[in-house]
């Protein structure tokens, strides 16, 4: 006994320093660890691209947050982190954190970078299409019936029936009878309803069948032949001249075409050409411009020749399609976009998709999977079948139910009880009002339906309590947070608050740095305003004004009815204002005059007195006597925490993440 309880405990040792070993602590506040994942993390966070791991970068950084953690630790040694109001902020924080974190690490970001990295290539594919009578909500029994037939048809091409053959004769989807089903290159993300076919066609192998594939449409059979790196889009304009079917006219239509060709070749304009001669309507009258467009918007020979132009206003030779002849021209073609700058376009797609739905469904049941998912169907069915018609109606109230457990999740004991439910569906009034006279729409059916959103949304909640154990991003963001309202709210309180309230320690500190505060070298100046209408004196006013005082200036060039000058005194300090740049700093000097175009009034300045540097007072720099006391404030703080605590760290681990 004695051996098996010595086994252990070494075996649970070595577990320890193991995990020490994979996260080690890399510096230490007292008794508080900070362990070097979380120095990472917030090393590159905070540095960005910046961030290259070199000594003096992780020095610098070091001991910036060793001050910030010696200021967390004299936060939390004052009790700030037990205040309500702000233990009432972080709880807000970390609710709106926790409502998107799952969907968006674990659906949408995963989605988006699946379809960006999907549209980097164009799948070249057939299929064959099998419907499912009843569309879009058929019965078990025909959806059945659409499956098997989707699996004789792969049957016979498994056993050597050609596909197009199969196709052509079996496939409803209309355009297999001319093409064998051969669709050619499609590219993500293909229409809503349509994401498993999507998915078949971009993790199938060549030439293998796949299938039956569910779409909203039916069953799919696909068949890949091949891929290439993605069109993506291309900006054109066209000149179109139409055909008709007749022999003689088309090869008049010929002989125009290669005309305009050849004039275009010679130098013509090509956008000239196409208002006059083009017969496309709704282009002709743009210079031919159609705009962006990608791959199967168009015959595939006119997206041939507009993708093969390999330069922005190069033109290709005739190109017949269904319609004509077409001459195009390359306006522009779209670059390819990073995944960083596409992430947020890509976004909007994803989640307007059907897509995204299903992977959030999916990720649902991975937790239930994960966290011993439960549901008590007998105490589900005995709430249900005591729901009466009012159920349907905003009177129904949830009566006192049991508070027995409706659903469980046995890793953590956490449970939703009977009346947690019963009080998820008074709320949800909308959803039950919904239901009523809608046909095969009862209490009970709509109970069901309440049923399968409150266990979606009952395991999110579930989840979202494990999140700082599953995830170390969540749990660095959540301390982040938390740790960054107990320093405002210290520095608030040691350093903010005191230096403005402080008006002894002001005045103090002040006294002892009165030659910080100076003004700098200042003029007193009068800056005059000439009107539009006082243009035309405006040399002899400048005249008399720099031998004058304002006062005489008005007086000599104002009447009562015709006021054409104004003024206003300043003072101007070196270096703060430009006013005065490109002139001598002496009395009478005065600047060139500058025009207001808006309401043609013109001004300038004239220096009365020059101002040597002078001591300020107290109120006159206040708001920079606060600022720098501030400054000398957390530097006394630093210094009067570094003695306080003791900080140790692990020159091990932290030369371990030196790179340079």
């Amino acid at each position: 006994m004695l051996k098996r309880f010595c086994a252990t405990i070494v075996f649970i040792s070595i577990l320890v320093s193991s995990y020490a070993q994979k996260d080690p602590v890399l510096f230490s506040v007292e008794d508080t660890p900070v362990n070097l994942s979380e120095f990472e993390y917030i090393y590159s966070k905070t540095n960005g691209k910046k961030a290259d791991f070199s000594r003096a970068s992780l020095q610098e950084y070091l001991d910036l947050y060793k001050k910030f953690k010696l200021k967390v630790k004299r936060a939390k040694d004052m009790k700030l982190d037990t205040i309500p109001s702000l233990q009432q902020e972080l709880a807000g924080y970390r609710q709106q954190l926790a409502n998107s974190y799952l969907t968006d690490k674990e659906v949408t970001d995963r989605l988006v970078k699946e379809l960006y990295d999907r549209s980097q290539k164009d799948m070249d594919m057939s299929h064959i299409m099998v419907t499912i009578n009843g569309l879009p909500n058929p019965s078990p029994a025909d959806t059945l019936i659409a499956y098997n037939k989707a699996m004789d048809l792969m049957k016979k091409i498994n056993a050597g029936a050609a596909f197009e053959e199969i196709a052509k004769a079996n496939s409803t989807d209309p355009s297999a009878k001319t093409n064998g089903g051969r669709l050619g290159f499609l590219t993500a993300p293909l229409p809503k309803g349509f994401y498993n076919l999507e998915t078949a066609i971009y993790t199938s192998k060549k030439g293998k069948i796949t299938g039956p594939v569910r779409t909203d449409a039916g069953y799919h059979l696909v068949m890949v032949h091949g891929s290439r790196v993605a069109r993506g889009e291309v900006e054109a304009g066209h000149i179109l001249i139409r055909t008709s079917g007749k022999t003689d006219q088309d090869l008049k239509t010929k002989n125009l075409i290669d005309s305009l060709y050849k004039a275009l070749v010679a130098g013509a304009d090509f956008e000239t050409l196409a208002k006059t001669h083009s017969q496309d309507k709704a282009t002709a009258s743009k210079g031919g411009y159609i705009g962006f467009f990608g791959i199967n918007r168009y015959d595939r020979s006119f997206e041939d020749a507009a993708f093969k132009l390999s330069k922005d206003g190069e033109f290709s030779q005739p190109v017949k399609s269904k319609v004509g002849w077409h001459i195009v021209r390359r306006v522009s073609k779209k670059s390819d976009e990073k995944y960083d700058l596409a992430k947020r376009r890509l976004e909007n797609k994803v989640k307007k998709d059907t897509r995204f739905e299903l992977a959030k469904k999916s990720m649902i049941n991975r937790i239930q999977k994960e966290s011993g998912f439960q549901e008590n169907g007998k105490a589900l069915n005995t709430f249900v079948g005591s729901l009466g018609e009012d159920f349907l109606t905003h009177k129904w109230k949830s009566p006192s139910q049991s508070d027995e457990a409706l659903i469980s999740f046995t890793s953590s004991d956490q449970s939703f009880s009977v009346q947690d439910f019963a009080t998820y569906c008074q709320k949800s009034s909308r959803k039950r009002i919904r239901g009523k006279g809608v046909k095969g729409k009862t209490a009970a059916s709509v109970a069901q339906e309440l049923y399968s959103d409150y266990v979606m949304e009952s395991t999110l909640k579930y989840e979202e309590t494990q999140l700082e154990k599953k995830y170390p991003e969540f749990r660095f963001l959540m301390r982040e947070y938390e740790e960054g309202i107990l320093l405002f709210e210290a520095t608030k309180l040691l350093v903010w608050d005191k230096a403005s309230q402080d008006s002894v320690g002001l005045k103090s500190y002040f006294d002892k740095n009165r030659e910080t505060f100076m003004w700098k070298k200042r003029a007193d100046v009068t800056v005059f305003t000439v009107k539009q209408e006082g243009q035309k004196q405006l040399a002899k006013i400048r005249k008399f004004a720099k031998k004058n005082d304002a006062q005489a200036v008005l007086d000599k060039f104002n009447t009562p009815d015709n006021i054409i000058i104004d003024f206003t005194n300043k003072t101007l300090e070196s270096g703060k204002d430009a006013t005065l740049d490109g002139i001598t700093w002496t009395s009478g000097q005065i600047t060139d005059s500058e025009i207001n175009n808006r309401n043609k009034s013109s001004n300038f300045t004239k220096i009365n007195e020059v101002l040597l540097p002078a001591p300020k007072t107290l109120k006159e720099s206040r708001g920079y006597v606060i600022a720098d006391y501030q400054d000398f404030l957390e530097k006394e703080w630093i210094k009067e925490l570094e003695a306080a605590y003791k900080i140790k760290v692990n020159n091990k681990v932290f030369e371990k993440m030196v790179k340079k």
